[in-house]
Parts: structure tokens; sequence; C-alpha cells
């Protein structure tokens, strides 16, 4: 789980390119992600120093980390039914699991990162987390058991007095914007970064836009906090600017923007709180480039390219194309192997699917508009939430609130299919293939044990 550094020596740099460099280090081939904190502990910009080297790979850190992250996370039940073809099945009931769901690498790492630094820290010494590792309530919950502090993701002024040098803060797997990562280093804090490596490449990819004077289009959720931290990357460098466009609705509304214009006035009204602050759309939507939030759905970001392409070669030609558009493929891998597992789940014959998963996690809300799709669909964020065979509390993201659902369960003989998103670990999927098997008066104890 945690991985051997691939950074022996590094230079010295200015606080600033510190930072840089490391994020960089991520991307280069055949490197690991360094799991070195960087400690500010006098550190000035004035003059180049090395950074403390904090060693998270001891054994005795290695060891507790990967026993406590096995104990609290770890489904024996489910690896056996991976084993056994996807498929568990006793009396009238079958669950099937979608090939891949569940822990991401880039979930798992940051898992790790705040586990290890609990160790390495540990109490009474201060860690801070800005606001959730990941969108899994459970698993937040178990850190915070580990003594680890929520504050806001984009911490107050008050809870900034309350910092001090030395104090250590975990930046969650969706980044964080980039006015916070400076405020926290100009405290001295220890910044934990457990950033995933496919939104630093989309940060990568605004911030090019943003030296060439390109308007970030981003297809994402505006409120999001990893849209939030791409969209403060598109405005730290260069002269850039940024448009949040949700879906394909919204997208035709800016293409025809493009081609037609419209009320200014109207346009900034309907995407109040989704662009950068100066935004003009009769000036800054001549050169636009598109990225996304990691986790939307594929399909859908590839048709907002494909429109805002067709959009600009329409106002502009082919042949100045270049000048106009640019794009790249920011789809985080893991995000579409479990879109893609589930896809293919939905072509077997199957009476209902379950979802599980945080009700803010996106990724997971995709597969559930995915299962509506096809056949009866409940998003729930742990078995809890199936009170009887009668009776279910799930989420409908449509209304974005939780509701019951009577008589959700059919009797006689029925398949259920179970998928979970990247943040969902695998005892809550267990727990979920346990209950469904409870409703039915069979013991999965008893089932495994024949």
């Amino acid at each position: 789980m945690l991985l051997r550094s691939g950074l022996a020596n590094p230079p010295k740099f200015l606080a600033a390119e510190r930072q840089q460099y490391f994020s960089n280090a991520l991307r280069i081939k055949n490197w690991t992600p360094t799991l070195w904190l960087l400690d500010y502990i006098a550190m000035s910009t004035e003059a180049p120093i090395a950074p403390k080297k904090i060693n998270l790979r001891r054994p005795d850190i290695l060891e507790a980390v990967q026993a406590q992250v096995l104990t609290h996370y770890r489904s024996e039940l489910v690896e056996r039914i991976r084993a056994n073809g996807g498929v568990l099945s006793s009396g009238d009931l079958s669950v099937k699991l979608a090939k891949e769901f569940g822990f991401c690498y880039g979930v798992e790492r940051a898992i790790d990162l705040a586990y290890a630094a609990r160790k390495y820290f540990p109490p009474p010494r201060p860690i801070y987390l800005l606001g959730e590792i990941i969108h899994n309530p459970e698993v937040n919950d178990q850190i915070q058991n580990m003594g680890i502090q929520i504050i806001s993701p984009k911490p107050t002024d008050e809870e900034l007095e309350k910092l001090r040098a030395e104090d250590v803060v975990i930046i969650p797997a969706f980044g964080t914007e980039v006015n916070t990562r400076k405020k926290l280093e100009s405290k001295g804090c220890i910044l934990v970064d457990t950033t995933c490596g496919d939104v630093m490449s989309v940060w990568k990819r605004v911030r090019q836009y943003s030296k060439e004077s390109v308007t970030s289009i981003i297809h994402g959720k505006a409120k999001h906090e990893e849209t939030k931290a791409t969209t403060s990357q598109a405005r730290a460098y260069g002269s850039g600017h940024y448009l949040v466009v949700f879906n394909l609705t919204e997208t035709d509304y800016v293409c025809h923007y493009i081609l037609n214009g419209g009320i200014k006035a109207e346009f900034l009204e309907r995407f109040r709180g989704a662009y950068s602050e100066g935004f003009d759309p009769d000036l800054h939507l001549r050169a636009v480039g598109v990225a996304n939030q990691t986790t939307m759905l594929r399909g859908e970001t590839e048709e907002v390219q494909r429109r805002f392409k067709a959009a600009m070669t329409q106002k502009y030609g082919a042949t100045e194309l270049d000048k106009h558009f640019r794009f790249f493929d920011t789809i985080c891998g893991a995000t579409q192997d479990r879109q893609d597992a589930l896809e293919k789940l939905l072509h077997e014959p199957m009476n209902l699917l379950i979802v599980v998963g945080g009700y803010n996690s996106s990724n997971t809300s995709h597969l559930a508009e995915m299962g509506e799709e096809k056949l009866p669909t409940y998003f729930i964020k742990n078995a809890a939430k199936m009170e009887s065979s009668k009776l279910i509390h799930h989420y409908n993201q449509h209304i974005r609130s939780e509701v019951v659902t009577q008589d959700w369960l059919p009797e006689g003989k029925i398949t259920v299919g179970v998928t979970a998103g990247a943040s969902c670990p695998n005892n809550l999927i267990e727990e979920t293939i346990r209950r469904l098997f409870a409703l039915r008066g069979i013991s999965v104890q008893e089932l495994l044990a024949n």
C-alpha cells in the first residue's frame, strides 16, 4: 500500500518551487508518489532551505498502517466472491458484483498517508484534515476516531488563526485551492498532500490553458471540492479564465452564445458561481480549452468536447481551429473502469441494482445514474438503509435527498447487482451483501461454511 519513494536527493528550492517540484515528480514516468512530508519549520522564502525529510516508510509505521487499513476496510467475503466469478447464490437469491468497484489506488494512497501521519505524529500532536479525506462518511468517521480534527475545506480566518507552525494538515484526495495551500504554508504547517495524481493532471492542463490565455471550460460540478481546486489552478498562472458547465444543456447554451451572441447579463446570471472573477463571455469565449472533473461520465465529457469543437469550427473555420480550441482527456482511469464494469453488468439479467457509497461522491452518483437508465436502482450509503424487505431508505440525487421506497425487494427468484464508488471500502460492500441474504433469512456465514 505505502509505496517506495522514487526520490533520493531532492534539490534545494524556494518554498513555492519546492511544492511544484514534488507535484511534478508524481507525473514523471517510473516515479512513485513520495511519502516525504515537507516540514516548514523556520522556512524562509528569501533563501533556499532544504525541506526536512520525514520517513513514513519506517518499518514500524508501515506495518502498523497496513494492519490498521486491513482491519478497518478489508473484506474476506468480497475477496471470496470475486474468486468465485463475482456471484454468490443461495435459495432464490443471487448477488452479482461488478468486476470493478470500491477503493481505487488514489483513495488507498490518501487513506494510507492519513494513517501514516497519525502514526508518525501520535496524540496529543494535533492533526487537521481539510474537509473530508474522501467522499465516504464511514471512512471519514474512522479518520476522526483516530483523533484527526476536521476543519473547513477552505479554512475560515478563525480556523487559520488557531493553526500554529508545525501543526500537521492533511490535504484530501481531491486537492485544495491554491490560496488555501499558500495560507497553510505561510503559517508554517506541515502539509500531508494526498491529492490524486489524476487530479493533478487536470491542474497541469488548465494551468497550460491559463498561460496561453485560453479559457478553461470545465465539465463538472461547480461546488465540488475537486472542481473548486481545479478552477483555482486556472487563475493561479497566466491570464486565463474558467467556466464550469455541468451538463449538455449548459454546454449547448454556451455554444449557442459563442455562435450567435446573446444577453450578457442573462448569461452571467445563469452561470453565477461557475466562472472566474472578471469573466466576460463576449471576450473570454473566443479561445477555449476543455477539461473536466475527473469523476464525470466519460461519454458526456467527450460529447462536451465534440460540441465545443463543432461550435468553434463553425465560428472560426477548420483552418483556424487550433487558435480557438483545445482539449485533453482527463477522465480518471479508475472511474472509467468502474463505469465500464457496471455497463457490462447491466447487460446481464438482473432485477435490481444496489449502489453503495457516499451521497456526495460524484463517481458513485454517476454509477447510480447508469443503473437508473436500465432497472430499479437504489443508492445507499450503508447496509442499514435496507430496513426490511419491504422498506429501503435511499438517495434520490435528482432532489438531493434521501427517500423511502416500499416493497423494493421482489419475492421469488431474483438477481441483485451490487457495485460501489471508488471511495467505498470493501467492508461496507460485505455488509450490504450480508444484509441482502439476511432479508431472505439466509446466513452468509453458514452459506460459506458449506
